[in-house]
Formats: C-alpha cells, structure tokens, sequence
C-alpha cells in the first residue's frame, strides 16, 4: 500500500505516539487489537446495539458490502491502525441511526465527526479515515436512512427529523461515549468536518447544538435548504428539456463560460480562467447572440440568450421575496452536467415528494412559485438552518471555519456570504468583531467541495491534502484556531499540475478572508502567491 506524501509524513511522526499511547492502554496489559476485539461485548449505550467491533490494520482495502449500492462506495483504504466499531442507535419507535466510530491506535485526544452529502444515507467513510489517520477518534451516520434517495421519508416523518438534525447530533453524542469507554477517558477536543449537506450539518450544530463541538469547518454549506432545493429545481422550466429552443447542450455552456471570462476573468488583475471573486462578474450573455449567418455552435439564439441570462438571475417568491441568490458566473461548465440538464434535478425531486408534500405523484417538471412559497412555509424540522445568532458558539469559545468554492455548479457561492452578513447583521458585529470565532473564506477555481481550475486543494478530505501545515490544510487550521488561538487569515490552496498530486504543484495560491478579495498586484510571477494581494 502506498500512502500520500502527507500521510507518509504524519505516520511516521506518529509511530512514537502511537506505540506510548498503546502502552498507556490498561497499562500494557492488554494490547490494542485484542482490546478491540472483546469491546463490542462490553459498550453500554442507550438504545443502541452494536453490530461488531473489528481492528483493521494501515493500509487495509475495507471492503464494505453492507454499503448501500447507491452510495457507490464499495471500499475504503483505511490510514492507520484502528479499532472499528459499528452499531444501530435508535431515535424513535419508527427511525434509528447506523453509525460507525473509527478509533486509531494513535489517538491524539481529538473527536472529529463527518457529515453527509445531498439527501444521502451514506456513511461518510473518507472523513472516518481521514480524521482517524491524523489521531481523530472519528464517527460519521448514514443520516438515519440508507442509500441517495430521500424515498425513505416518505409517510415516516421521524426518518425527515433525523435527516433534518437528529442523526447528526445522535451520532456525536453516542460516538463521544464509546470513545470514552474505549479509550478510558474523554476526549480533549471535539471538531466537526463537513461539506454541502455537510457544511449545512456543521452549522445546524452551531445554532442548535453549540456543545458538541470546539472546532468546525463548513463548505459549501446548503443551508436556506428548502429555498435551495427549489432554487435546484427551478432550472427545469428555464432550460425546458433537451432539444427544445431555450435548451443549452454541454457545447454550448462551454462557449458561454468562455464568454464569462472574456467578460469578467481581468476583474481581479490577471486572465488565468479563474474569478477570484465571481460575485463582482455582472455577466449577461447578450454578446453570444447569433448574426444572421453564424455558426450556431458558437453562438446563441435569442431564446438561448434569455435562458442564460434567467439562469444567472436571483430566484424570487410570489411576494418578490428572495428565495435564493443567483448561480454565480464561472460554475457554467460543470452545472450542464448536474443542474441545466434539462431533467429534473433528483433531490429536489424526492424533497418536495416525500419531505413537503408526502406525494410520490409531485412533478417536478412544474415546479412553480407555489412550490417555493411552500417549501419554505413548511420547513420541516427547521431544515433551512438560517438562524443567524451564533452567540452561544461565541460564548462557549468555540471556532467556526466556512469555506465555499468559487465556481461551485451545484450550490451557488453568493448564499455563503449572504448567510455571513445574516449572522453580522442578527449579532450587530462587524467583521472585525465575528473573526473572533466565525471566519468564511472564498476559494477561487473550486467546485463542490473539492476540484475544479484552480488552487482548490485546502485539506478538506482525503484526494485534497498536499499537507498537514495549518496554514494549507484547513481541518489543521481550525485545530490550530482552537487548541493555540492562531487564527487562519488565508487559506492557502494548491493546484497540482492536471489535479493530479504525482504530477507535482503547479502553484498556490492564499485565498482571502471575507470581506477581502485576492487580486494580482500586477507585479511578479502571477503564479507565486506573494504577487496577490486581500484587498477591500
């Protein structure tokens, strides 16, 4: 098995840890394996049963059968030495959570949970290696349902309240515990690592929960989440299906994010294919329109034109209300394959079905005004995860790290910064004043949650580390944030030469912390970071 370069690193400076910590346990009595072995026995945990309790060794192919097929995760390589356990916690007589704690042999005092994606039920395995590889003793759920589809909260809205809070929550609670008892002592500090669905996790449990965790690093949050499943839905009547006069193939978004750059990529100093801040980019796609003899592949029809311009407006209520912000410009390539598809989107689909309606017969296809005023009326469980107080995290000391990619396609970046100035504006502190433990950075050239053109890799899960420096790996940054109260004030990313990390770095680049935008000074090699500045 071959590591990472980073891993590599940490494995060996944690050899020593690990062997002094596996000494400490029962004072060398028992070894770590078979320890783990006999644990499954011996948990006591409220409502729960455990399942089993296997060590598995570094470097280990986990196969993991009992993975629902649409998760499509059929195995994980597992980092370091671990003791995993899996077990069922009941939330009700009708719900419970499958949920798994991952515990290292080189267990630092640290817990870590991951989160979830989408609608999904799928137990976020990469976060459980990820955090127990770097000593986390680490605990993800399947949200309380298994598998992509949000058919299970159909007729059972206990399976909705888990998805809503409940599982997440649950699963922190009930993994803090077994890794007590496991360990034989509590953990120092808790920490939480999420994105999209995840990043909405993370801050459900800053506004609900703000004890279960000192530490937590939020991308690409979908919180507004019942206005952003219409928001996701409403593309379908824009773009009409494929074929029709106002539809966009693949092609033809590329030309038109070709025109995004021809109109907006200078805005911050140099034209490298890449919007530093994409909501300066006042785009319209008036410029695309066809002359009369054109080559209609590489210009739009009229029709075309309004669709595009449509699709980077703000979507609006029936009381002229903001539902949710437009998609911002530079995401175009990657959203024709996800939301301009022409089809509609899936979880909007399953949301308004079974979490707003409870009717499989809803057609998404006639997604309208009435749908979006509903959606956010009903708000099932408080799922919107808007609450702009966060003065109980700021009370209890707690650090929050908010990130979002610039050229996301499937959550628009323009609704990070309007929830940061929700929570300025509900505190009454400026900027100034919330960096004190709310910090929300822009990525440039990122896309949902990780990849896309640019310096997009930040730490932010396993396939995204060049290293372990805080300074370059943000679940490092919010550890140094907490435990040493040095506080990020960029967030360096890198770019591998093709997105491929044998390839080598291409260069990378410090991505500013809001309000401040990165733009080239003008001098010096634009790949070198020292030739960008954060201004105003």
């Amino acid at each position: 098995m071959v590591f990472p370069k980073w891993a590599q690193l940490f494995l060996l400076q944690a050899s020593a840890s690990s062997a002094s910590a596996l000494g400490r346990r029962q004072n060398g009595t028992e070894s770590f394996e078979s320890h783990c072995a006999s644990v499954a026995s011996t948990l006591q945990v409220p409502n729960a049963t455990v399942y089993f309790s296997e060590f598995v060794s570094a470097g280990t192919d986990l196969s993991l059968p009992e993975n629902n097929a649409t998760c499509t995760q059929p195995s994980q390589v597992v980092q370091a030495d671990l003791c995993r356990i899996a077990l069922y916690v009941a939330t009700s007589e009708r719900s419970g959570v499958n949920m798994e704690t991952w515990l290292p042999s080189n267990w630092t005092g640290r817990f870590m949970s991951g989160g979830n994606g989408g609608l999904n039920g799928c137990v976020d395995y990469p976060a459980l290696a990820y955090g127990s590889s770097l000593g986390f003793a680490s605990v993800a759920t399947n949200n309380g349902h298994n598998g992509t589809s949000g058919g299970a909260f159909y007729n059972n809205p206990e399976v909705l309240e888990d998805f809503a809070y409940r599982a997440m929550h649950t699963g922190v609670v009930t993994g803090k515990d077994v890794t007590e008892q496991f360990y034989g002592s509590a953990h120092s500090k808790s920490y939480y690592l999420g994105c999209s669905t995840g990043g909405r996790q993370g801050f459900k449990s800053a506004q609900d929960f703000p004890d279960d965790f000192d530490g937590i690093v939020a991308g690409a949050p979908a919180f507004a989440f019942a206005n952003l499943t219409s928001w996701s839905g409403h593309f379908v009547p824009i773009t009409g299906p494929p074929g029709s006069p106002t539809f966009l193939n693949n092609q033809l978004w590329s030309v038109v994010h070709e025109d995004v750059m021809k109109q907006c990529d200078l805005l911050d100093g140099y034209a490298d294919g890449i919007l530093e801040d994409a909501s300066i980019c006042n785009y319209t796609a008036n410029t695309l329109l066809c002359d009369a003899n054109a080559n209609s592949s590489s210009c739009l029809t009229q029709e075309q034109v309004n669709t595009v311009n449509q699709v980077f407006s703000p979507l609006y209520a029936s009381d002229g209300s903001l539902v949710y912000p437009r998609m911002q410009p530079g995401s175009e390539i990657v959203a024709s394959f996800v939301i301009y598809t022409g089809v509609p989107f899936p979880y909007t689909e399953d949301f308004f079905r079974y979490a707003i309606y409870n009717d499989p017969t809803w057609d998404a296809n006639k997604i309208n005004s009435t749908d979006y005023d509903n959606a956010a009326r009903i708000n099932p469980f408080n799922i919107q995860t808007w609450e702009g107080d966060l003065s109980a995290v700021q009370a209890r000391g707690s650090k929050i790290l908010h990130w979002h990619g610039q050229m996301d396609g499937i959550i628009s970046s323009e609704n990070s910064p309007r929830y940061y100035e929700h929570v300025s504006e509900t505190m009454g502190l400026a900027s100034d004043e919330l960096d004190e433990f709310y910090r929300y950075f822009r990525v440039s050239g990122t896309g949902h949650c990780s990849g896309g053109d640019g310096a997009s890799v930040i730490g932010q899960g396993l396939g995204s580390v060049e290293s372990l420096d805080p300074r370059e790996n943000i679940l490092m940054a919010i550890v140094d944030w907490v435990e040493n109260g040095v506080a990020p004030e960029t967030l360096v990313g890198t770019k591998w030469i093709n997105n491929n990390e044998t390839a080598g770095v291409e260069y990378k680049r410090a991505h500013c912390k809001y309000p401040l935008r990165n733009k080239y000074s003008g001098q010096g090699d634009p790949n070198d970071m020292e030739s960008w500045e954060c201004v105003e």
